[in-house]
């Protein structure tokens, strides 16, 4: 569990934008320096305020319209932290002059956490997504004061697997009680995820939709991508 500053550079390098995180963080403590310094990066903001890292950040789309990224950890089933609805109207007082584009990952295990937000916020953030569960749910909607909701997003890794880890190790821990390393698992790769559509003067939601890319979609595109020459092959 966890990032290394090698994984995030590679993400990063890789094409995305910004690195949300959530409940292990702080599992690599190498990534300390990192948070500390990169505005790529960004730690649940209802974490203390002395947690390293920041609690969002603004970066700009292809468009050049700033976009703000804010990241929430939930309560139920998880370690305990800040009220997250307090903490998203602290970072919302500090952003709503600078920016009409605001989206929010919030992390967390229970789908009333996660409506709850999302209700709490409808109409004053362009988009509330959640993760950690790695299971992709089928409520994606835009609310009624325009803004977009899916209570999860998905998993980008290993689908022949239970939450990404080998079948048999959690299979077997389950029926005997006996630990087994949860080894990570390797076949059917998939990429999940969500495309919303933001109109960027209001900052409202147009659209929603989920995403699912299968490895072999994924190895196409990137031929087609090294065949045109927009990206290089790696060894």
């Amino acid at each position: 569990s966890g990032l290394t500053p090698e994984l995030f550079y590679e993400i990063i390098e890789a094409g995305a934008n910004c690195i949300t995180m959530g409940d292990h963080i702080y599992a690599r403590r190498q990534l300390e320096a990192v948070l500390r310094s990169d505005s790529r990066i960004v730690r649940p903001a209802n974490y203390p305020p002395d947690a390293p890292g920041r609690d969002f950040t603004i970066l700009h789309a292809a468009n050049e319209e700033p976009v703000a990224v804010i990241s929430l950890l939930g309560r139920v089933f998880m370690r305990p932290v800040d009220c997250y609805l307090q903490a998203a109207d602290r970072v919302l007082d500090r952003l709503s002059s600078l920016v009409k584009v605001i989206l929010v990952d919030f992390h967390a295990e229970a789908t009333s956490d996660k409506q709850t937000l999302a209700r709490y916020l409808d109409g004053r953030v362009s988009a509330v997504l959640g993760t950690h569960t790695h299971v992709a749910t089928a409520d994606e909607q835009i609310l009624p004061g325009g803004t977009a909701f899916q209570c999860d997003v998905g998993m980008t890794g290993p689908h022949e697997s239970i939450i990404g880890r080998k079948i048999d190790c959690v299979v077997h821990t389950t029926k005997t009680f006996e630990p087994t390393p949860f080894e990570v698992a390797t076949e059917d790769v998939r990429l999940n995820g969500t495309i919303v559509e933001v109109d960027p003067v209001t900052g409202k939601s147009l659209g929603i939709w989920r995403l699912c890319l299968f490895e072999n979609d994924l190895r196409e595109a990137a031929l087609s991508q090294i065949a045109k020459g927009v990206i290089l092959p790696t060894a």
